[in-house]
C-alpha cells in the first residue's frame, strides 16, 4: 500500500497595501525634481534672451572674450551662492558672508606676507577661519534660539572690525604668491572658475542624493516635524552655517587671486548679491526648496546683466536700479511660487 503525502498548496502572501506616506513622499520628490528642471529651463531662456538683447545692443558683447571674462569674474560669487543656498534651504539667512570673505582674505595676506607661510597652509588657515565664523553663527542661533538674521548681522560687523584689525585697515599687496592661482587656465577659463563649478556640482549631489541634503530640505520645510520624528536638527544647522563660512573664506582666496592683494573693504554688499542670485535661481526665502545648479544660473544671470549694462554704457546708478528691480521681481516670483507649491501640497494631502 502506498501512501501519498499531500502538501498544502502554497498560498502567495497577499501584497501589503501601498503606504500612503511613501507614495506621498515619492510624488513630492518627483514634483520637486520637476520644479527644479522647469526653473533651470526658465533660467536658460532668460540667459539666452539677455545675451541676444545685449548682442544686438553692442557688437562686442557676443564674443568668446566677453564670455571668458564673465566666467573668470564669478568664482567668488559662486562659492558664496553655494553656501547661501544651503542656509536659505534650512530656513536661515547669512548676512556675514561678505565680511567673512574679507576676514579670510586678510588672514591669507598676513599668513603669506608677514608670516611667510606656504600658499597651501595660508589657504587652509583662511578656510578654517571662515568655517569657525560660520560655526559661531550656527552655535549662537541654536544655543540661544535667535533669528539667524540678527546673529549674522552682528557677526557681519564683528568680522569686518576683525578684518580692519588684522590688516591694520590697509590693503595688503600679496603679489605673485596668489597671482598664479588665477593665471592657471583651461580653454581661457581660470582655475578658480573650474574649482567653483566642481564645488557646485558636488554640492548639488550632496543636496539631492545624500541623507544630509534630505534632512536639510526637511528642516527648512517643517523643523518641528523633523524634530518630532527623532532627528536632532542642531548638527544640521551647525554644519550648514559652518559650510557657508568656509565657502565665503574660499571666495576670499579667489578674490585675492584676482586682485593680487587683500582689501579690508572687500566683500561689501556680497551678501545681498548672493541672496539675489540664489532667489533668482528658485531657492525659497521661506526654506525647504532650492537647487545649487539653479543658484549657479542665478549668478550667471546677474553677471551677464551687469556686464551687458556696462558694455552699453549704463551708469552705475542705472545698473544698481536694474539689479534692484531684478531682485524685487525674483522675490515676488518666489512668493507666488511658494503659494502655488503650498496649494499643490494641500491638494495632495487631501
Amino acid at each position: 500500500m502506498s501512501f501519498t503525502i499531500s502538501r498544502p498548496s502554497a498560498q502567495r502572501p497577499s501584497e501589503p497595501p501601498p503606504n500612503p506616506r511613501t507614495s506621498s513622499n515619492s510624488s513630492r520628490r518627483f514634483s520637486q525634481t520637476r520644479e527644479v528642471v522647469e526653473n533651470s529651463l526658465g533660467l536658460v531662456i532668460v540667459l539666452v534672451l539677455l545675451i541676444a538683447f545685449f548682442s544686438f545692443q553692442t557688437a562686442h558683447f557676443f564674443s568668446a572674450t566677453t564670455f571668458q571674462a564673465i566666467a573668470n569674474e564669478i568664482p567668488t560669487a559662486i562659492f558664496i551662492a553655494i553656501g547661501m543656498t544651503f542656509v536659505l534651504i534650512i530656513g536661515g539667512i547669512d548676512l556675514s558672508v561678505g565680511s567673512v570673505l574679507a576676514l579670510g582674505a586678510g588672514i591669507l595676506g598676513v599668513a603669506i606676507v608677514q608670516w611667510h607661510w606656504p600658499l597651501w597652509a595660508a589657504i587652509t588657515l583662511c578656510v578654517v577661519s571662515g568655517a569657525l565664523c560660520g560655526l559661531l553663527n550656527g552655535f549662537l542661533t541654536i544655543r540661544f534660539r535667535l533669528p539667524s538674521f540678527i546673529v549674522t548681522l552682528g557677526l557681519m560687523e564683528a568680522a569686518r572690525g576683525a578684518t580692519y584689525l588684522v590688516t591694520n585697515s590697509q590693503t595688503m599687496y600679496i603679489g605673485s604668491a596668489v597671482e598664479g592661482i588665477d593665471n592657471v587656465t583651461l580653454f581661457g577659463l581660470s582655475l578658480p572658475f573650474l574649482v567653483a563649478i566642481a564645488f557646485a556640482i558636488v554640492a548639488q549631489f550632496v543636496l539631492t542624493g545624500s541623507v544630509f541634503g534630505r534632512y536639510a530640505i526637511a528642516l527648512g520645510t517643517n523643523e518641528e516635524a523633523v524634530r518630532l520624528s527623532g532627528i536632532d536638527t542642531r548638527p544640521i544647522k551647525l554644519a550648514v552655517f559652518g559650510l557657508s563660512g568656509a565657502l565665503a573664506a574660499l571666495g576670499g582666496v579667489s578674490y585675492c587671486a584676482q586682485l593680487s592683494s587683500a582689501d579690508p573693504n572687500a566683500g561689501s554688499g556680497f551678501e545681498l548679491a548672493a541672496i539675489a542670485a540664489v532667489v533668482i535661481g528658485g531657492t525659497s526665502l521661506m526654506g525647504g526648496r532650492g537647487s545649487v545648479i539653479n543658484s549657479l544660473f542665478g549668478v550667471l544671470v546677474i553677471a551677464v546683466l551687469e556686464t551687458g549694462l556696462a558694455q552699453i554704457g549704463a551708469q552705475e546708478s542705472a545698473k544698481r536700479m536694474v539689479t534692484g528691480a531684478v531682485i524685487i521681481i525674483a522675490v515676488i516670483v518666489d512668493f507666488y511660487r511658494t503659494r502655488r507649491a503650498d496649494a499643490k501640497s494641500r491638494s495632495v494631502n487631501l
